[in-house]
């Protein structure tokens, strides 16, 4: 059962600060190891990447046999059903279309100092996207990844999928394949990472890596920050759903469910200002873990991360979930738009009894790629602007030197930067560094 909260009670305090401070990292320290493989990857290529996926995934193969073909492609897509591929369409076009409306204008004016000022929007040239294979098979984490990136018109998208025993997912790759990803490699773990942020004899590096993994994606990414870009390093998926009485407490119960059978460290957590209906939704919990098939996951993550929290006034609870900084907010309340003007700190919301959190993961549109562990409170989810570079463009004539450089020569020697100075002052016939 999970821990219940009651913010009028004594001790609520540190409480919720357990619910804070809960750790929920899946994995022990594992930077050692990581470190030590992504060495041996730089340094020995092929042979190191196909050691590890021979160790790790029990897959033997050579260099040529990383790539997945053309012909594999199209053949998984034939095994898949015609409805999940229907789906991913449906799927990918709205994905496609949402960041379409995202994509930002360059800029272009001239201030009152008559200098031209500016900005401009290019493309990543290439985008390493990491895909979880084997049990934790997700084409939808694909799609929310690929096809901002398509988007934004990143040139070249390459993909890595562990295949345990050789397996992969026909739906992955079905996705992959929709989404206009132009390499696949049948690569999983640290290995992975440092392949495609520093590159092998077949494997051309990347500029930037994204997607989820375990620890040891999670620790090879931070690594290798710096040498690429990354997006995010993700936790424990989580959902905080905050609601009032009027709701059915079976539909809260399954969104709370719907994050904690992904892992056994998810949190799911709810909050509300009426104490019966908490209850009703705690039975409608086990009722559900009843009969769904990842009850076991679900349990584990419900009984040790889980917490429901009943407020005396609802007017406490926009504070709460900024503290929480939760990746998924639900709000089933009767005016959700004014419950997220009063909120600042949130990967996602969800606004009204009619939009679980569920329908984000698939075809809303945004990514589900977004901020946990409470780092809402200070990154977003993945976006167009993830794919994108900004360069700054500045052009001045002589008037505007003259009307702007003084300053910037006083700005220079105040600095004791005397050639940032003398650059300015060589060009308004000023060529004296006193």
């Amino acid at each position: 059962m999970a821990r219940r909260l009651h913010s009028a009670e004594p001790g609520f305090e540190a409480a919720f600060e357990a619910v804070l401070l809960t750790k929920r990292d899946a994995e022990a320290d594992v930077d050692d190891v990581v470190r030590a493989i992504l060495e041996d990857v730089r340094a020995r290529g092929d042979a190191a990447l196909l050691e590890y996926t021979a160790r790790f995934d029990r897959l033997d193969t050579t260099a040529d046999g990383l790539a997945v073909t053309a012909a594999e492609l199209a053949e998984a897509e034939g095994r898949c059903d015609p409805a999940a591929l229907e789906a991913l369409r449906l799927a990918a076009g709205r994905i496609e279309d949402y960041y379409r409306r995202q994509m930002p204008a360059d800029l272009d004016y001239r201030d009152s100092a008559g200098v031209r000022l500016g900005a401009r929007w290019r493309p990543i040239r290439a985008v390493g996207i990491y895909t979880p294979g084997g049990s934790a098979a997700y084409p939808s984490s694909v799609l929310m990844s690929a096809v901002p990136a398509r988007v934004a018109g990143v040139e070249r998208l390459v993909m890595s999928v562990p295949s345990p025993d050789g397996a992969l997912d026909p739906l992955v790759l079905a996705a992959a394949r929709i989404a206009g990803i132009d390499e696949i490699y049948r690569i999983g773990g640290a290995q992975a990472v440092a392949a495609l942020a520093y590159g092998t004899a077949t494997i051309r590096p990347v500029d930037k890596i994204i997607g989820p993994g375990n620890a040891y994606v999670a620790a090879a990414k931070r690594r290798v920050f710096g040498t690429v870009g990354i997006d995010l390093i993700a936790g424990p998926s989580e959902i905080l759903v905050v609601a009032d009485g009027a709701n059915d407490p079976a539909w809260i119960a399954a969104d709370l469910l719907s994050q904690a059978e992904h892992d056994p460290v998810a949190q799911a957590v709810l909050i509300t200002d009426d104490a019966e209906f908490a209850a009703a939704v705690e039975a409608a919990v086990e009722d559900h873990l009843s009969r769904l098939p990842r009850a076991a996951i679900a349990r584990q993550s419900w009984d040790g991360q889980g917490a429901v929290i009943v407020v005396a006034d609802m007017a406490e609870a926009p504070a709460l979930v900024d503290r929480v900084a939760p990746e998924h907010l639900e709000l089933s309340l009767e005016d959700p738009e004014g419950f997220a003007e009063r909120v600042n700190n949130a990967g996602a919301i969800f606004l009204g009894r009619y939009t679980p959190e569920a329908i984000g993961d698939y075809v809303a549109g945004p990514s589900h790629v977004l901020p946990t562990s409470g780092s809402a409170r200070f990154s977003s989810g993945l976006g167009i602007q993830d794919f994108l570079k900004r360069t700054s463009m500045i052009a001045l004539d002589r008037a505007s030197l003259e009307t702007i450089g003084p300053a910037a020569m006083t700005l220079a020697r105040a600095e004791g930067l005397d050639a940032h100075a003398l650059s300015v002052a060589i060009r308004l016939s000023r060529n004296r560094l006193d």
